[in-house]
């Protein structure tokens, strides 16, 4: 059937292997961030290759048959992404209402959204990062990509007929849609501001959909069916050179354009996007070799699973990660994640995806009423009911989700995050007017300051084990402490033991964002004489980043506080580069939380990163020791 729907239309093999390179981008991106930091590229490859084919095969329907059945468009379309999509859905709920219980907030609108394809104005709307692991932990966070594309199967082949119908010449068209990619890369650009979270435009349609209207306009000016096979030996070396080095320059984008950096909103993905309509229109083309050399077994196989491949990568991921300490063996977890992401998408690909792609929807009722005169033990209906049951257990867990968006323990956390946010704004805020105020106080007794701060020395010593001696002490020691959420959950325990201490911390903090900070609190006076640096936790950390940090600093004493981490694989390579650094630098004191810490479990949150009320104890007693001794 549609052989005779469109009835020149070819596969273009090397396309898989565009697609394969795209998602295994996607995922090294995912699974070792700091060797593949821009494989998150890997998307606006797809959604390039997405808006080309898509508009490619309305020309020739539109060429075939003068007009286009929107209605069986949408049902092809559905044909080919529900049942995977619906499956992964279903599938990671009831995994999650048996064996991952914390994930079930937002899980309703989850679904449903992604089952809407408006996901990704789901995740905008409720605040939700993709770029913050801790606070934003779902296996359906990726899904936003399908949400774009499926925005754009729903509204394109409406604008595809007006255009034709109404504008007509193919190099107007062209240029309509060229244009309207320039004002959506423009809008990234306008809507990002260096240092904030780019979630909204990282999301959003209208600042995503130019790497989509590029293929569409690719393909207007480039159809497959109208390029010779026969061209001379010089056009051939000029597609094959821009081949080539469209290819190699993917490659370098993968390699060096970071996430983190400025350059890919202010038309890093655009030019990505561009680059890679050069690729697809040299593999699209018959004269040209590159198309033979992006065609191999291997390529052809993880292509055509690709889209099973992206679907089932994030609940691997952190369903596996929830269970396994993958900071240790890093590579061994590398591979086994692969291998489950791979085998997941080849069950879905094969029992899923192509039976369900080619199934008669109209013979549903008759195949049920088959089924239910199946023996009891043949394999249809051990099928049917194992599919019922995992059908039942997900709508249980959505229908007992929570109503907001975090469960108890979350939001008590959440609570004191904000509660040591304000305590450490306040301290911060004394400290700036304590200048105008000292010569009033300067006959103040160590007394008076512990009424001050209506601190019991005798509270603080049993609490956190240390002698009057080392509590009094502390009243004198200037403290600056700079991290992440891990010390912003500790700040009233800090501030316990040191009442002055300017602490400047907060959520989703990391190392490449931190000099600037810094630079400010020494530039407001608030860089004290002990600076304690606890940094590490959202990400890899780098040594000329950490250097950067350090010539800030200046020749005051720092103590460095490691992490464990023991769901991320950056724990151990951050820790040892801490270790290199405190023999680097003589000024540097190293807090071995992780040592202390790593085999007390009972310490830590269900995510076994942030300290419980225990755990707080302990970490703040730590560091206070390595201060005073």
């Amino acid at each position: 059937m549609e052989k005779k729907r469109i009835k020149n239309s070819r596969y273009i093999t090397g396309i898989d292997g565009i697609r394969t390179l795209a998602v295994i981008g996607v995922i090294l991106y995912h699974l070792l961030p700091s060797y593949l930091p821009g494989g998150y590229l890997g998307v606006p490859i797809l959604l390039v290759i997405s808006g080309y084919l898509i508009t490619d095969l309305l020309r020739q329907e539109w060429k075939q048959n003068e007009k286009i059945d929107v209605l069986k468009f949408y049902i092809r379309r559905l044909k080919r992404l529900y049942p995977s999509l619906v499956t992964v859905l279903v599938v990671s709920t009831a995994y999650i209402t048996l064996f991952q219980r914390n994930l079930l907030n937002n899980i309703r609108g989850a679904v449903f959204s992604s089952l809407l394809y408006v996901n990704n104005w789901w995740q905008i709307d409720h605040g939700l990062s993709y770029f913050d692991r801790f606070g934003n932990e779902s296996p359906f966070t990726h899904l936003w990509t399908m949400a774009v594309e499926g925005q754009n199967y729903l509204i394109w082949p409406l604008l595809f007929i007006l255009l034709i119908k109404f504008v007509r010449r193919k190099d107007w068209i062209f240029y309509i849609l060229t244009i309207g990619g320039l004002l959506s890369a423009i809008g990234m650009a306008v809507g990002f501001t260096p240092g904030e979270d780019p979630t909204r435009i990282y999301y959003g349609t209208d600042t995503r959909i130019f790497s989509i209207l590029i293929g569409n306009a690719l393909a207007f000016i480039w159809p497959s069916t109208r390029l010779k096979e026969e061209i001379p030996d010089s056009a051939k070396k000029i597609l094959n050179t821009a081949g080539l080095a469209s290819l190699f320059l993917l490659i370098v984008s993968y390699i060096f354009m970071d996430d983190r950096f400025s350059f890919p909103y202010y038309g890093g993905i655009y030019l990505v996007s561009v680059v890679t309509a050069v690729l697809v229109a040299v593999t699209a083309h018959p004269g040209a070799s590159l198309n033979r050399w992006l065609t191999n077994p291997v390529f052809s196989y993880l292509g055509k699973r690709s889209y099973g491949i992206y679907l089932y990568q994030f609940p691997v991921m952190i369903f596996y990660e929830a269970k396994v300490n993958v900071a240790n063996n890093v590579w061994l977890h590398v591979f086994i994640e692969l291998a489950l992401i791979v085998l997941c998408s080849e069950l879905s690909y094969r029992f899923i995806e192509e039976p369900l792609r080619k199934f008669d929807y109209k013979k549903t009722w008759t195949m049920i009423k088959g089924w239910f005169s199946k023996p009891i033990l043949s394999k249809q209906k051990a099928v049917g009911i194992a599919s019922f049951i995992v059908v039942l257990i997900a709508s249980i867990g959505v229908s007992i989700a929570p109503s907001s968006a975090v469960n108890a323990n979350q939001a008590e956390f959440q609570e004191e995050i904000q509660e040591n946010k304000q305590a450490a704004q306040k301290t911060k805020n004394e400290d700036d007017t304590n200048d105008s105020e000292e010569e009033t106080q300067d006959t103040a007794t160590d007394e008076n300051i512990l009424e001050t701060y209506s601190t019991d020395i005798d509270h603080v010593t049993e609490k956190y084990g240390l002698t009057e001696k080392q509590v009094k002490q502390a009243r004198e020691t200037e403290v600056t402490a700079f991290g992440d959420s891990v010390l912003l959950g500790s700040t009233k325990n800090i501030q316990e033991i040191f009442p002055d201490a300017v602490i400047d911390a907060d959520v989703g903090r990391q190392l490449y964002d931190s000099v600037d900070l810094l630079q400010e609190l020494k530039d407001e006076d608030n860089l004290k004489e002990n600076v304690v640096l606890a940094l590490g936790s959202n990400g890899y950390a780098d040594e000329a980043q950490f250097d950067d940090l350090m010539d800030v600093i200046g020749d005051r004493k720092v103590y460095l506080i490691n992490v464990r981490v023991p769901t991320q694989r950056w724990q151990n390579d951050n820790n040892s580069l801490f270790k290199k650094m405190n023999d680097k630098y003589k000024r540097i004191t190293l807090v071995d939380w992780y040592d202390l810490s790593n085999e007390n479990t009972n310490w830590f949150r269900e995510d076994q990163v942030h300290p419980t009320d225990v755990g707080r104890v302990e970490y703040t007693s730590l560091l206070a020791e390595k201060i005073l001794e």
